[in-house]
Protein backbone atom coordinates (compact mmCIF):
# COMPACT_ATOMS: atom_id res chain seq x y z
CA UNK A 1 0.00 0.00 0.00
CA UNK A 2 1.32 3.42 -0.84
CA UNK A 3 1.94 6.26 2.24
CA UNK A 4 0.66 9.45 2.81
CA UNK A 5 3.43 11.41 1.56
CA UNK A 6 3.52 9.23 -1.84
CA UNK A 7 -0.48 9.85 -1.99
CA UNK A 8 -0.29 13.40 -1.48
CA UNK A 9 2.72 14.41 -4.26
CA UNK A 10 0.63 11.57 -6.65
CA UNK A 11 -2.59 13.56 -6.18
CA UNK A 12 -0.84 16.82 -6.66
CA UNK A 13 1.06 15.39 -9.80
CA UNK A 14 -2.54 14.73 -11.19
CA UNK A 15 -4.47 17.98 -10.10
CA UNK A 16 -1.49 19.90 -12.22
CA UNK A 17 -1.00 17.37 -15.42
CA UNK A 18 -4.32 15.76 -16.02
CA UNK A 19 -7.08 17.73 -14.31
CA UNK A 20 -5.66 20.84 -15.03
CA UNK A 21 -5.07 20.21 -18.55
CA UNK A 22 -8.77 18.71 -18.66
CA UNK A 23 -10.32 21.79 -17.17
CA UNK A 24 -8.75 24.35 -19.08
CA UNK A 25 -10.15 23.01 -22.07
CA UNK A 26 -13.54 21.59 -20.29
CA UNK A 27 -14.35 24.12 -17.35
CA UNK A 28 -16.54 22.21 -14.76
CA UNK A 29 -20.33 23.27 -14.58
CA UNK A 30 -19.70 25.20 -10.85
CA UNK A 31 -17.01 26.44 -9.18
CA UNK A 32 -18.23 24.14 -5.87
CA UNK A 33 -20.14 21.20 -5.82
CA UNK A 34 -22.05 20.71 -2.41
CA UNK A 35 -24.66 18.06 -0.94
CA UNK A 36 -28.06 18.73 -0.42
CA UNK A 37 -26.81 19.15 3.44
CA UNK A 38 -24.53 22.07 2.06
CA UNK A 39 -20.95 19.86 2.72
CA UNK A 40 -18.44 20.33 0.08
CA UNK A 41 -17.70 17.34 -2.19
CA UNK A 42 -14.16 17.21 -3.19
CA UNK A 43 -12.99 16.18 -6.47
CA UNK A 44 -11.43 12.79 -5.55
CA UNK A 45 -11.31 11.40 -2.49
CA UNK A 46 -8.30 9.23 -1.39
CA UNK A 47 -7.04 7.82 2.37
CA UNK A 48 -5.71 11.39 3.01
CA UNK A 49 -9.23 12.30 3.08
CA UNK A 50 -9.34 8.97 6.63
CA UNK A 51 -5.78 9.53 8.33
CA UNK A 52 -8.19 10.69 11.15
CA UNK A 53 -10.53 8.26 11.41
CA UNK A 54 -10.44 5.55 13.48
CA UNK A 55 -12.77 2.42 11.06
CA UNK A 56 -13.90 0.61 14.32
CA UNK A 57 -15.01 3.82 16.16
CA UNK A 58 -16.35 5.88 13.54
CA UNK A 59 -17.44 3.56 11.08
CA UNK A 60 -17.71 0.55 12.33
CA UNK A 61 -19.34 -2.54 10.77
CA UNK A 62 -22.68 -3.16 9.26
CA UNK A 63 -24.98 -4.36 11.93
CA UNK A 64 -23.52 -2.31 14.78
CA UNK A 65 -23.14 0.85 16.48
CA UNK A 66 -22.50 3.24 15.19
CA UNK A 67 -24.75 1.95 12.60
CA UNK A 68 -23.13 4.05 9.52
CA UNK A 69 -23.33 0.88 7.34
CA UNK A 70 -27.05 0.22 8.00
CA UNK A 71 -28.64 -1.33 11.19
CA UNK A 72 -28.37 -4.72 9.25
CA UNK A 73 -25.75 -6.96 9.42
CA UNK A 74 -26.44 -8.75 6.06
CA UNK A 75 -26.87 -4.60 4.88
CA UNK A 76 -30.60 -5.93 3.40
CA UNK A 77 -29.07 -8.94 1.42
CA UNK A 78 -31.32 -10.88 3.26
CA UNK A 79 -35.04 -8.71 3.01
Amino acid sequence: MADVKQIREAKEAWEKGPVAKTTARFPERKEEFSTLSSMPVERLYTPLNTEDVDYLKDVGFPGQYPFTRGVQPTMYRGR
